[in-house]
């Protein structure tokens, strides 16, 4: 899964949005795109329980011969381990982690993940499908599976959402840091710092 104090984690969920990983794991960083075949992304909550914090479904996936969900493999230090546990509820029982195996250009990487325990299907907040939205044009997957996750039905929840918030301000400061200024003898341009297409990982 990695070496002794690093592992790789398949994110599909919010996880994808490199902001929303870091805020309690901060050693993340990407290490490739990758596609889980024969499974499905679905919505729901463990017993029927609503998300507090997301206010409505939150993802989770499920077997499913013939489909794929496609996510970011991460890898983590070993420290963030318990951090990741907490943030997917795995000590309530809301999900178990597991050991599945992704592909990425011909390569099968066995990586952790997390799959709810007793799912109610039930639909997403605007506000969380837009943070897998967001996840998904950052890294880059691929834009018919994009299209696939504009066009979930959200329940249409309206309200504030403090997750949302702290988001933003994280991404506020993460755009602030990546701005890197390039001065070639003839014009100054600015360029973001992660510019560089994930495809060559």
């Amino acid at each position: 899964m990695g070496d002794n104090h690093t592992f790789l984690y398949f994110a599909y969920g919010s996880n994808l949005l490199k902001e929303r990983l870091q805020l309690k794991n901060p050693s993340a960083t990407v290490h490739c795109v990758a596609r889980l075949k024969d499974y499905k992304l679905v919505f729901g909550n463990h017993k029927g329980l609503a998300s507090d914090r997301w206010h409505g479904g939150v993802a989770t996936i499920e077997h499913s011969p013939g489909d794929e969900v496609w996510g970011v493999v991460w890898r983590m230090n070993v420290s963030d381990l318990e951090s990741l546990d907490s943030q997917e509820n795995v000590t309530l029982g809301a999900y178990s982690p597991v050991e599945l195996l992704v592909k990425t250009k011909g390569q099968d990487l066995n990586c952790r993940t997390y799959i709810m325990n007793s799912c109610v299907y039930a639909p997403p907040s605007p506000q969380y499908l837009k943070v897998i939205v967001m996840g998904a044009e950052q890294n880059g997957l691929p834009k018919d599976y994009q299209e696939k996750l504009r066009a979930i039905k959200t329940n249409m929840y309206e309200g504030p959402l403090p997750m949302m918030a702290e988001l933003e301000r994280a991404r506020r400061r993460a755009k602030e840091k990546s701005w890197v200024c390039h001065s070639p003898p003839a014009v100054a341009t600015c360029k973001p710092s992660n510019s560089k297409q994930l495809s060559s990982t």
